[in-house]
């Protein structure tokens, strides 16, 4: 029995209306493609002039935001005239991600910071800097240190170092008795939160402090070792050791714009970390486009000169 004819026009009828809303549905995609805000394109062109394309997780970005996130990005990190010189910038930068921890920014800024002439000595440096900071955060913290003493002895320490006086005699740490007697020699007292340490591991604890963050002659100089201390410091966030290194890094002569670059390289990081592990971005497509990015940069310099 054949099927009336107006069930074959009925039939015919959805099939285009199916196919007509299909077909808005692309011409409304299209059309929103085409209309991209004046200053996000702006910003594209500024982004793709500048490191040789627009990586996918800044085309990711809320095109309402692409504008003024780029020009944050652009002014703080790239800026190579800012108060902190790049490679120290990456340093830091490199120093935040790897305890948030945030595989695609340590590439980043591990890439960038031998772009900028970071030897591999810095970059293992900058990265023990930053579980040094946390772990001393973690005994503060863990242990609710009396931020009112911690103050105290703070300023007792800064005091005595600000003092002339002759190089403490060498003292072989090998226990906790020898490890608070070059504490006494180095520092002018022993701080609590150092007698708060399990007296079993304070030797170990005391030496590996002592020959990174208190030695001069390691591969990256006191003022940068301490404003790294500070941005990890300022995103944990730990209150005591935000204090502690930023009094450091002007005792080693870092100035309040470093102090303030620092943090804002920390609160950097962390906002692209947010960003990048939030929209699970691809990290094999993140790190070609790092590699290319690099690359591109490296020929603009090379000629530049």
């Amino acid at each position: 029995m054949k099927k009336p004819i107006h069930t074959h026009a009925l039939k015919l009828s959805l099939v285009f209306a199916s196919l007509s809303l299909v077909l808005l549905s692309l011409s409304r995609a299209a059309h929103a493609q085409e209309r991209v805000l004046p200053e996000a394109q702006a910003a594209y062109s500024d982004i793709e002039k500048t490191l040789g394309l627009v990586p996918s997780f800044m085309k990711a970005f809320p095109e309402e935001a692409i504008g003024p996130v780029w020009d944050e990005f652009k002014t703080v990190q790239l800026n190579p005239a800012s108060a902190i010189p790049p490679k120290y910038k990456e340093l830091i930068g490199l120093a935040v991600a790897a305890q948030i921890p945030c595989r695609y920014c340590s590439y980043f800024h591990t890439r960038a910071a031998e772009l900028n002439g970071a030897e591999e000595r810095e970059v293992k440096e900058a990265v023990v800097m930053a579980s040094i900071t946390r772990q001393w955060s973690t005994v503060l913290n863990g242990m609710q240190t009396d931020e009112g003493q911690f103050r105290a002895e703070l300023g007792k320490v800064l005091d005595y170092v600000k003092r002339p006086h002759a190089p403490p005699p060498a003292i072989a740490v090998t226990d906790a008795p020898s490890a608070y007697r070059d504490m006494e020699a180095t520092l002018g007292l022993v701080p609590s939160f150092f007698k708060q340490f399990p007296e079993a591991g304070i030797a170990g604890a005391w030496r590996e402090f002592k020959t990174i963050q208190l030695n001069p002659n390691s591969a990256l100089p006191g003022k940068y070792k301490e404003l790294i201390g500070l941005a990890v410091a300022a995103q944990i966030p730990c209150r005591y050791c935000i204090l502690f290194h930023t009094e450091a890094a002007r005792l080693n002569g870092a100035s309040d714009a470093e102090i303030r670059e620092a943090v804002a390289m920390a609160s950097v990081t962390r906002h692209w970390s947010t960003f990048l592990n939030g929209m699970l971005t691809d990290e094999s497509v993140f790190r070609r486009e790092t590699d290319q990015v690099i690359a591109n940069v490296r020929r603009k310099v090379q000629v530049a000169h």
